[in-house]
């Protein structure tokens, strides 16, 4: 299935710490280039076997797509970041996300975790097979 759709599906052989590509990735979202910053890392990761956790090619991507590498660094030094993440780690958990990757689909189904696709398959069904609650006043 992800081959058909065209991608490329090679993740790392680590799994990495990312509260630095968490902390960059925040900097793009304050200078307007999130989405081109998440996606070239995410498409590093599952794509290229990158390993995110690499400082010096952590920097190297987030340059490709026009962040400014020396105040990524900056960022990564001084944590200016942390106390958002841990804001938003903290959301998450409060909606019972507590691990990495967690799919809302629907806005009303989370699946946690990689799972097969199956899984994926199921969890549509079953949002679409269900009515939409009504909206909260």
């Amino acid at each position: 299935m992800i081959e058909a759709a065209g991608l490329t599906y090679a993740p790392a052989a680590t799994l990495p710490n990312t509260l630095h590509a968490l902390q960059v990735t925040e900097l793009a979202r304050d200078q307007g280039l999130h989405e081109q910053v998440h996606s070239r890392l995410m498409h590093a990761y599952w794509s290229e076997q990158t390993d995110l956790g690499d400082d010096e090619v952590l920097l190297d991507l987030v340059a490709e797509v026009g962040l400014d590498r020396d105040e990524a660094a900056a960022v990564i030094r001084d944590g200016r970041y942390s106390d958002r993440i841990a804001a938003s780690t903290q959301e998450a958990n409060r909606h019972g996300i507590h691990a990495i990757p967690a799919f809302v689909l629907g806005g009303r189904l989370l699946v946690m975790g990689a799972q097969p696709e199956e899984v994926f398959a199921q969890a549509v069904d079953q949002v679409r097979r269900e009515p939409e609650p009504p909206a909260a006043d």
